[in-house]
């Protein structure tokens, strides 16, 4: 089937299949089917140079694609990895991470190393040494949600 489908459409097979990988790059999320699309584009190029040849069949063109696609999304996740800027807030999607080095006084005393405290609008669950209500302590990790504290000096 797909020798007579690559047979019936000659190179051209390539370049709707590459048209069909960007077009989906723009409809879908991230940044993957681009490197396929363009594997499909360069598989037409040798395919319209190529054609006539006559060890250009079709398994040779899948193993010329294949290849082409493996090289380039590595390129591609190379460059595109090597160009990533640093964040002038490398904290913004990581609210506990965020808290890190704050004080806070306890809402609730820390009984069996948990309790809470209070900050700005919202109750978190601290582990630490065991203190009474109203103690002032210092955020000195987050573990997911939870945040571990310890007694702020006076």
């Amino acid at each position: 089937m797909l020798d007579r489908l690559i047979g019936e459409l000659g190179p051209w097979s390539w370049w709707i299949l590459a048209l069909i990988l960007l077009g989906a790059e723009l409809a879908l999320p991230g940044v993957f089917l681009v490197w396929i699309g363009i594997a499909a584009l360069l598989t037409g190029i040798l395919s319209l140079i190529l054609w006539e040849s006559a060890g250009w069949v079709w398994q040779l063109q899948l193993v010329v694609f294949a290849l082409l696609a493996l090289t380039a999304a590595l390129v591609g996740r190379r460059y595109f990895s090597r160009n990533e800027q640093a964040s002038d807030e490398p904290l913004l999607n990581q609210r506990t991470a965020s808290l890190v080095g704050r004080t806070a006084t306890l809402h609730e005393p820390i009984t069996d190393g948990r309790g809470r405290v209070r900050l700005d609008d919202t109750y978190w669950s601290v582990m630490g040494p065991d203190m009474p209500a109203g103690s002032r302590v210092r955020i000195i990790e987050s573990r997911g949600r939870e945040l571990r504290v310890e007694r702020q000096p006076d």
